[in-house]
């Protein structure tokens, strides 16, 4: 496993879940809100790059796929 990979996945999915969570919070949409949180708090649980990778499109998907 490459250590700096997988740092920066995790510093790339913590700014993004950021952006998630202002957004669900002006808007008022509690799906982006809790897929912000998820993205800030999962790079801890997986250490796998690959795995971390599709988690996190996953996670990032999902607001789209899940209505409020």
């Amino acid at each position: 496993m490459n250590m700096e990979s997988t740092l920066l996945i995790s510093v790339l999915a913590s700014a993004i879940g950021m952006g998630y969570i202002v957004y669900g919070r002006k808007q008022m949409k509690a799906s982006a809100l809790i897929a912000g949180i998820a993205l800030c708090i999962y790079p801890y649980f997986i250490h796998n790059l690959w795995l971390s990778l599709l988690a996190g499109a996953a996670i990032m998907a999902a607001p789209f796929f899940i209505a409020d």
